[in-house]
């Protein structure tokens, strides 16, 4: 027997939809990246203006999904392209702009986006991006007519507000599937190829209503939201979903992320909750203490992307006054996974004992499931001792990459193998461990450890190379080249270090270099990374 109840698919448009009705009033604050005064608006006015973006995608011969991707800052113009693009069943692509160069290639030529909106300051990037992308018919700058460059041939070169404004505000956004694709957002490749994790209409409200909840982000029509983490960065962990469901107010910082203008931006506009990543906490915290100051309204935010150093956790609590919830998640997931927030029977322990809990990655969020398993696939104790392969699944973690680019992801009985280690213990709360794959997370971006030693044994005086992360104070992790010289050869490292550059963003260069006689292996012959882990334990960068 069904119910009886409506079937309404769910749908992005209608949660820009929902703001405009109930919280039309409620203020979207940008800071944009050719300057100027802060943009202001309301949700009302975001639904107009992404209706007149539907009817001009739609004049533009955009279909149901087509890709159309973007390469820009946190701002309103943005967020209409989320909702404008989604709202007539066509892909909004977001690219992170820090991926290299050849990175970006394959990924605007894999997704075959049609069209490409991006913000003033990519405009060098787009001008050697563009001959390499013939897939894109027109590339549209996120400004005025003003801004046009004079003299740049890009294909079909337009000024966005220009667009709208030949546009009507009048549109009915249509009705279809909710599994409908919504958006694409690629993982930055660090064994191989960059792979498309797809959303649907169905997967992104689920998960908009998850990470709402008040063990999670915990926001609402109350709330000022400033979300630090990109669009550009797996949709801003839902934050552009998540205020308007709330009739959240939402400031936009734009391209800048220097801990003045943020601090200017939590002040003046009354931010209560933020995201982002620990490297620009680490930032700001230094801010606060230089200049001995202190957040008025500031009181919550979600750290995730790298895990949270004790340190910053305890320093943002026990200083400002600002409670850190330590998340974990992946593209893969949403990216919402586990938020470590305590329980009711926590609340009694010692303080020691629940900061123990907290820096943690913390518990299951409604819609994920979670295990770990040992190497033949067997499910282990969730005692938090017992580390073994983190396993996940729900409506809101990906089937399949888009075009299939990695199968075997998924265990035979439908888990998705996450690639990290994990212990869960008798509460639930996850701790990540280890990583299954060598990968180095700085800052919130992984770095590849095999393309760098690819890189390096390139060079003429090297026979060998390894990459491993070691801690940072403000990084998380930063990738330390173990190499080894060929007889005969005289290798400095900064000469190491300079073949590097150009081959590689800049951010993955390693932080040191040392030599040694030889590396260990395995039994078949592979870097044996486990030794070297060990040998340098305790390794301490220079400042």
């Amino acid at each position: 027997m069904l119910g009886l109840m409506m079937h309404q698919p769910l749908r992005i448009a209608g949660l820009i939809e929902h703001a405009a009705k109930w919280h039309g009033t409620t203020e979207i604050v940008s800071r944009l990246p050719e300057g100027g005064p802060l943009h202001r608006y309301t949700y009302a006015e975001a639904h107009g203006r992404a209706k007149q973006l539907a009817n001009a995608l739609t004049r533009l011969g955009v279909q149901n999904g087509d890709r159309v991707g973007t390469l820009a800052w946190n701002t309103h113009r943005h967020l209409e392209l989320y909702y404008g693009i989604s709202g007539i069943a066509a892909v909004c692509h977001t690219i992170n702009p820090r991926l290299f160069f050849e990175q970006l290639v394959y990924i605007i030529n894999h997704a075959q986006d049609r069209l490409l909106f991006f913000d003033l300051t990519f405009l060098p990037l787009v001008t050697k991006l563009a001959p390499h992308c013939p897939t894109v018919e027109k590339w549209i700058l996120l400004a005025g007519d003003e801004h046009l460059p004079a003299e740049l041939a890009l294909p079909g070169l337009a000024s966005y507000e220009s667009l709208l404004a030949a546009e009507s505000a009048e549109f009915e956004w249509p009705v279809f599937d909710e599994n409908t694709a919504s958006s694409l957002c690629y993982t930055s490749g660090t064994t191989d190829e960059p792979k498309g994790v797809l959303y649907s209409h169905r997967s992104t409200l689920l998960h908009s209503y998850a990470a709402s909840l008040p063990d999670c982000f915990n926001c609402g029509a109350r709330d000022v939201i400033l979300p630090v983490v990109p669009m550009f960065h797996v949709n801003a962990w839902g934050v552009p979903y998540m205020a308007p469901l709330n009739g959240c107010k939402l400031v936009l910082p734009g391209p800048a992320l220097d801990a003045a203008s943020l601090y200017e931006l939590f002040e003046s506009e009354k931010v209560t909750f933020s995201a982002g990543v620990p490297t620009i906490w680490f930032g700001l915290l230094t801010y606060m203490r230089e200049g001995h100051r202190q957040f008025s309204t500031l009181r919550k935010m979600i750290v995730g992307g790298a895990s949270c150093p004790p340190a910053l956790l305890r320093a943002f609590g026990e200083e400002l006054g600002v409670e850190i919830r330590h998340a974990w998640g992946m593209s893969e997931t949403s990216p919402l996974g586990t938020v470590s927030t305590l329980k009711a029977s926590q609340l009694e322990l010692p303080e020691e004992a629940q900061f123990f809990l907290k820096i943690k990655q913390g518990r299951a969020i409604f819609g994920i499931d979670m295990e770990i398993v040992d190497g033949e696939g067997q499910p282990l104790p969730h005692d938090g001792v017992a580390f073994g392969d983190l396993l996940v699944r729900g409506p809101f973690v990906v089937s399949d990459y888009f075009k299939g680019a990695s199968p075997g992801q998924l265990t035979a009985d439908g888990w998705f193998r996450t690639g990290d280690v994990a212990t869960i213990d008798p509460d639930g709360f996850m701790n990540i461990t280890d990583r299954s794959k060598d990968v180095i997370k700085s800052g919130g971006e992984w770095i590849s450890s095999i393309d760098l030693e690819n890189l390096a044994v390139a060079h003429p005086s090297i026979s060998e190379a390894a990459v491993i992360g070691v801690p940072h104070p403000k990084w998380s992790e930063r990738p330390l080249l173990i190499a080894v010289r060929k007889p005969g050869h005289d290798l400095s490292a900064e000469e190491l270090l300079a073949f590097l550059d150009g081959k590689i963003a800049p951010w993955w260069r390693p932080d040191a270099v040392e030599f040694v006689d030889s590396l260990p292996h395995t039994a078949t012959g592979k870097l044996l990374k486990t030794q070297l882990r060990k040998d340098f334990a305790g390794y301490e960068l220079k400042k």
